[in-house]
C-alpha cells in the first residue's frame, strides 16, 4: 500500500520488496533493528504497559544483503546501531551521547556515515526523551534525526526503509524535505501517517539548522 501526505510518500510493505522499485535519493537515514537481546522475552526493561512481555517480534538485525541494496538507494546515509550491523568501514562516525545515569543502560548510540564530517556528538538526555509519549518503543527523538538531516543541506529526498512511527519523516517536513517511507508493520505504520499529516499540516519548522548544540569533534 502506498499513501501519499504532502511531501512524503509512505508505504505499508517490506523494504526488500519496494526497495527495489524506488529510484536513488540524496540521502538514506534509518535506525534499523538492531536484533539485541534486551528486547526478547522477559528482558525488555522499559515495558510499562506489559504489552511487549513476549518480547519484540520485529527486532531482528537485517542481513548484511539488506545493508548492500540499502547503500545503493542513497548518494549519502547514516545508519543508526551501526555497532551492530555488517556495515561498509568507514572513518565517519556520529554519537547520540543520552546523558543516561543509569549503570546498567547504554550512555551512547552510534551511526555510521559516509558522509566526509569529523565524528560529530548530539547530546541529548534520554530521560527527557522518556518524558514524551512515545508511539514505538525504539523511538529516536526528533531533533536528532533533523540533527542528522541537517549534515545533508543538499538532500531534497530523504529516505528511511525503517520508518517505524515516522520520527525521520517528522523531521524531514519540518526541514522542508521531501520524504519516503517504508513500514512493514501496520500499527507504526498508521501511527507514522497520523504523526506525518500532522507535521505537513503545520508546515516547515526549520529554516537550517535543526538545533541550536555547538556539535565538537571527538578526540
Amino acid at each position: 500500500m502506498k499513501i501519499q501526505i504532502g511531501d512524503a510518500t509512505l508505504y505499508l510493505g517490506d523494504c526488500m520488496d519496494i526497495l527495489p522499485t524506488l529510484p536513488k535519493v540524496d540521502a538514506v537515514i534509518t535506525d534499523p533493528p538492531y536484533g539485541i537481546k534486551r528486547f526478547e522475552k522477559g528482558s525488555l526493561r522499559f515495558d510499562k504497559t506489559g504489552e511487549y512481555k513476549n518480547g519484540i517480534v520485529w527486532d531482528k538485525a537485517p542481513e548484511k544483503a539488506f545493508f548492500d541494496l540499502m547503500l545503493s538507494k542513497g548518494e549519502n546515509a547514516i545508519v543508526w546501531g551501526a555497532n551492530n550491523f555488517e556495515l561498509p568501514t568507514s572513518e565517519y562516525f556520529l554519537v547520540w551521547d543520552k546523558q543516561q545515569t543509569v549503570s546498567n543502560f547504554a550512555s551512547a548510540e552510534l551511526a555510521f556515515t559516509n558522509i566526509k564530517i569529523p565524528a560529530k556528538v548530539f547530546r541529548f538526555s534520554i530521560h527527557q526523551h522518556n518524558q514524551i509519549e512515545k508511539s514505538h518503543p525504539t523511538q529516536k527523538p526528533v531533533d536528532l534525526m533533523a540533527w542528522c538531516i541537517d549534515f545533508v543541506p543538499n538532500a531534497k529526498t530523504i529516505l528511511d526503509p525503517f520508518m517505524g512511527s515516522g520520527t525521520t519523516g517528522v523531521a524531514a517536513i519540518q526541514l522542508g524535505r521531501k520524504f519516503i517511507g517504508i513500514e512493514r508493520e501496520p500499527k507504526y505504520f498508521d501511527i507514522a501517517c497520523k504523526r506525518i499529516e500532522q507535521a505537513v499540516a503545520q508546515g516547515q519548522l526549520f529554516a537550517t539548522e535543526p538545533t541550536k548544540q555547538v556539535q565538537q569533534p571527538l578526540i
